[in-house]
């Protein structure tokens, strides 16, 4: 039977108070997407709200396109999809066998402290059931705790946005927090190669990628977890 993987994408759009707009990034949804469904996975999408997502503009610009943003940006299946996500409070772990978090700005302000997505991150890890995020979707991860009530990312090989690519592309002062930063002060064991650079961890039940260039590796860790 084929397998089951749930994507939980940002419904959050404002980015900070600068007026511009942010959301997940194109490419780290496409890249893990199409991971998946080649792989023969059936992929489920949700988000907070439910419907579409908001894509960051930022990410369509030509200079992140890549063959799978490229892929997505013509399959009309994919995008209707993605249309029509399901509400985060209405998904259950029960149904899936593995959980992967899309980056973007997004995250950041609408997935670390809700509490739909930390208690279906902990119902994965309770089932003994593997959960993934790249980029800045590794902060989905801060408020989770373990079966025995730790912080999941307690002791963990994690990673995530680096505190100097986020000072790259010069948000450091509209986030509300630095991703990397946050893991560390939750006792992971942060590691980073590179700004920009391929990085994906796995450590027991927890994959993370670095960044957008990470995400089809972490995708493909996730898989592995799973075959």
């Amino acid at each position: 039977m084929a397998k089951k993987i749930l994507m939980v994408l940002t419904s959050h759009s404002e980015l900070g108070n600068t007026g511009e707009k942010t959301g997940f990034w194109v490419e780290e949804f496409a890249a893990p997407y199409y991971a998946f469904v080649d792989a023969g996975v059936d992929v489920t999408l949700a988000s907070p709200a439910g419907g579409q997502p908001p894509i960051d503009p930022t990410s369509t610009l030509a200079d992140f396109e890549t063959d799978a943003t490229k892929r997505y940006d013509a399959d009309s299946a994919a995008q209707t999809l993605m249309a029509n996500t399901k509400v985060l409070s209405e998904v259950n772990a029960s149904d899936f066998d593995a959980v992967f978090y899309p980056g973007g700005h997004g995250p950041l302000w609408d997935l670390v402290d809700n509490t739909d997505s930390i208690s279906l991150i902990e119902d994965f890890v309770k089932s003994q059931k593997p959960v993934a995020a790249v980029c800045h979707a590794s902060a989905a991860f801060l408020n989770v705790k373990d079966a025995d009530g730790n912080a999941l990312v307690a002791g963990k090989k994690v990673t995530g946005f680096t505190n100097s690519e986020e000072a790259a592309v010069q948000l450091t002062d509209i986030v509300p927090f630095l991703v990397e930063d946050e893991l560390i002060k939750k006792g992971g064991d942060y590691q980073k190669t590179d700004d920009w650079g391929v990085l994906a961890l796995e450590d027991g039940l927890v994959i993370t990628g670095q960044n957008p260039a990470s995400s089809e590796q972490a995708a493909k860790k996730l898989l592995a977890k799973l075959s």
